[in-house]
């Protein structure tokens, strides 16, 4: 792997100062080390440019992407049942969000909660700062009243941060499957990492999918409408915009894989030619078939859930289906 430490980007974060540049500088300096290892990879948290968010949007709507709306069943249908487990004793609580998005899936709760008259303040934290902003502008219309406050950055920084903001319980929702974007090794170090920024007492609803026909599976990262790919091709093109590079999407394909026997459904960019690419000062060769790992999507059995919870040092304690039994949005307490 090739040490990016010294790398400068100078060409490509001059107009920028302060958070903006330390984010150019990290983005760039992520991507060299990705492309420069074998095999290459490229982190699948900068999916999530404003061209990614809507990208993304789409595909949650589409036919065969069904995680989305097992989710939103259960959180529409059992949202009394969840809130009643959240607000426990009355005590106050943060409830905080870990990759918000748009807030849909959690606006059913947080409705609940205000309409219960719950002692909360709800915090939601994505690394996209135009998820922040979309927050900040309609959070107030659609929920008037709701108290809050939008974290921009990465997880465990903005959990430290969530933690100095308040002493209260906190109640701290990580959905849509998104423990899911890490190898299963690579979760369990995630969940217990977020148990050690947590009290004993406090809780964690976690969303889990759950493997199902693999016919199923496949559809849904391999759309007939293309979005996934575009999903995907988008890293590219941000590449191209942010990092001075000069990708040609063309000569790349999308090529989805599941493995029913693990659970691991995973994403590539496929080269169809032998060509170089320039990003910023560094030319990447890419051999003609070569491929760049972009993202897993983990799929669990319910034991394996459980245990991954005690693991981590969470007792399970509460569990929610959709009506398919295709997807799991789990209740665990810090122990």
């Amino acid at each position: 792997m090739k040490n990016t430490e010294t790398l400068t980007a100078a060409p490509i974060v001059a107009e920028a100062d302060g958070k903006e540049t330390a984010n150019a500088r990290q983005f760039y300096r992520d991507v060299i080390t990705g492309l420069t290892s074998t095999p290459k990879y490229l982190n699948s948290k900068y999916f999530y440019d404003a061209a990614g968010d809507k990208i993304f949007q789409e595909l949650m709507a589409c036919d065969e992407y069904y995680p989305t709306n097992c989710e939103l069943e259960i959180f529409s249908e059992k949202t009394v049942e969840i809130c009643r487990v959240m607000i426990g004793n009355s005590d106050p609580f943060d409830l905080i969000e870990l990759g918000a998005g748009d807030a849909t899936k959690s606006s059913y709760l947080l409705q609940n909660l205000l309409d219960n008259k719950a002692a909360f303040t709800y915090l939601p934290i994505d690394i996209s700062d135009n998820v922040i902003s979309y927050l900040n502008i309609t959070l107030p219309v659609t929920l008037p009243g709701l108290r809050f406050t939008g974290l921009n950055g990465d997880y465990f920084d903005m959990l430290t941060k969530a933690a100095s903001l308040s002493d209260n319980r906190k109640v701290v929702m990580f959905l849509g499957s998104n423990i899911g974007n890490m190898a299963t090794v690579e979760a369990e170090r995630f969940c217990a990492e977020l148990r050690k920024h947590l009290s004993p007492g406090d809780m964690l609803l976690i969303g889990f999918d759950l493997k199902k026909n693999p016919a199923t599976v496949l559809a849904a990262y391999n759309d007939k409408k293309g979005i996934t790919r575009r999903f995907n091709l988008n890293l590219l093109e941000r590449i191209n915009r942010e990092l001075n590079a000069d990708f040609d999407i063309r000569k790349f394909e999308h090529y989805p894989t599941y493995d029913p026997e693990t659970g691991a459904c995973k994403s590539y960019l496929v080269s169809t030619c032998e060509q170089q690419v320039k990003i910023g000062m560094e030319m990447i060769a890419f051999a003609k078939d070569e491929y760049i790992f972009m993202e897993i999507s983990q799929k669990f059995t319910v034991a394996e859930t459980e245990k991954m919870a005690v693991n981590a040092g969470f007792m399970p304690v509460e569990q929610f289906f959709d009506s398919k039994t295709w997807f799991l949005d789990a209740v665990w307490l810090a122990g």
